[in-house]
């Protein structure tokens, strides 16, 4: 993109990821790696209950620099203080600059769109997916507003939107037709998962393991697994295989939380790690047999995509996001087939031919790399820039709906 176009990079959820000390998740990593490619050259934003900050170029090139430092601890006081002098910016400088935002960050609320809409910003947003609106049983019912809200004013204000699967935009197209709106440009670039490597092996690690990794909640079907190693410990006893699930619990896991106690942890053959940083997933996933993902609804599935990319076979759901990042080469199951996961979980336990073939398969993988993923997004946005300069009014937000029209010139 030109010099000539200021770029703005929203760190707002970053922010609270450091701030808060907790491990990243799959849209925090996403996020890193944005200000990774495009911290050297973007000022900073941050908006907290409507209120927006900028800072210049050498405030943001601190900030960006706290926020991408791996801690134990969050360098929150630091954070505060180089915060509290941002109170003082101003938005000098920002006039018709594209503005991107891939942290799902109060991009629904009004104010957002006024403020983007006064400085005339083309507004670039990643819509990771939209389950919250299409599967609404498994989320807060909070979360489903605001991401309704989100969705609907990335598509009536957005100079351009990033998806990263096929399924994603799909769903995004779908939604924008059913509230008879004409989306803005979208670019599907897939993204990529962590280049993970393991130094050390895990302490957590059992011989011939099973991984699961993700937020515990009803979404990510957790309370499948919990009934399938019921059957595996009553089949095979002793033996049976262990269960390591890497995630911390969330909405809606109060069953298998329950579940889990009251069945002692399947006998011990369940394990729990709620923090997790990348060395020690490494470390569990290059000693496994194979990664478990029983979710019923997904954007992307970057625990797949990680897996696969280390050779690691991986057994999932068969949905339209994962049978893309699959490549055809990870088993897909439907997410209800308990007789159908429990015969390959048993197949890749007893049998090392099976596991061996899988894992040969697997060299075929071709992971997409982030150098990919932001490839296709330099290509693009440099694209929205000049459709911005062209028609100073595209996709700015703040100027009203995008309808969809009938051939006859009348809305449907």
């Amino acid at each position: 993109m030109g010099g000539d176009v200021p770029l703005l990079f929203d760190v707002t959820r970053l922010v609270a990821l450091r701030w808060s000390g907790r491990p990243a998740n799959g849209i925090d990593r996403v996020s890193l790696e944005y200000l990774r490619h495009f911290g050297g050259r973007a000022r900073a934003v941050v908006q907290h209950r409507g209120v927006v900050r900028t800072w210049d170029a050498r405030g943001s090139a601190r900030l960006f620099e706290l926020l991408g430092e791996h801690r134990p601890r969050s360098p929150r006081g630091r954070i505060a203080m180089h915060m509290a002098k941002g109170l003082a910016r101003s938005h000098a400088g920002i006039g018709g600059g594209v503005y991107l935002n891939v942290g799902h960050t109060d991009f629904d609320l009004p104010a957002h769109v006024a403020w983007t809409g006064r400085h005339g910003l083309h507004a670039i947003y990643l819509i990771h997916d939209l389950i919250p609106i299409r599967f609404p049983e498994h989320c807060r019912p909070h979360a489903v507003r605001r991401h309704t809200e989100r969705v609907r004013m990335a598509l009536r204000h957005g100079a351009g939107i990033i998806v990263g699967s096929a399924a994603v935009e799909h769903d995004l197209r779908e939604q924008a037709a059913r509230w008879r709106l004409t989306p803005p440009p979208i670019l599907r670039a897939p993204l990529a998962g962590a280049p993970l490597a393991a130094t050390v092996p895990s302490t957590d690690a059992t011989a011939g393991h099973f991984l699961c990794v993700g937020t515990i909640e009803s979404r990510k079907n957790h309370r499948l697994l919990l009934d399938l190693w019921e059957r595996l410990r009553a089949r095979f006893g002793t033996a049976a295989p262990h269960l390591i699930v890497v995630g911390r619990f969330g909405h809606g896991a109060e069953a298998f939380r329950r579940g889990l106690a009251m069945s002692g942890h399947a006998g011990g053959h369940i394990t729990i790690v709620e923090d997790c940083d990348d060395a020690r997933l490494a470390a569990l996933m290059h000693g496994a047999r194979a990664i478990l993902m029983p979710t019923l609804a997904e954007g992307f599935g970057l625990p797949m995509a990680e897996a696969l990319a280390q050779g690691v076979p991986v057994i999932a759901s068969d949905l339209p996001a994962l049978r893309e990042v699959g490549q055809g080469l990870a088993c897909l199951i439907a997410p209800d087939d308990r007789d159908a996961w429990e015969a390959r979980i048993v197949a890749f336990h007893t049998d090392a031919d099976v596991r061996k073939s899988h894992a040969d398969a697997l060299r075929a993988y071709r992971p997409t790399r982030w150098t990919d993923h932001f490839d296709a997004v330099e290509r693009w946005m440099p694209m929205i820039a000049a459709r911005a300069v062209a028609n100073p009014s595209a996709g700015r937000a703040g100027i009203g709906p995008r309808t969809a029209f009938a051939p006859s010139g009348q809305p449907f």
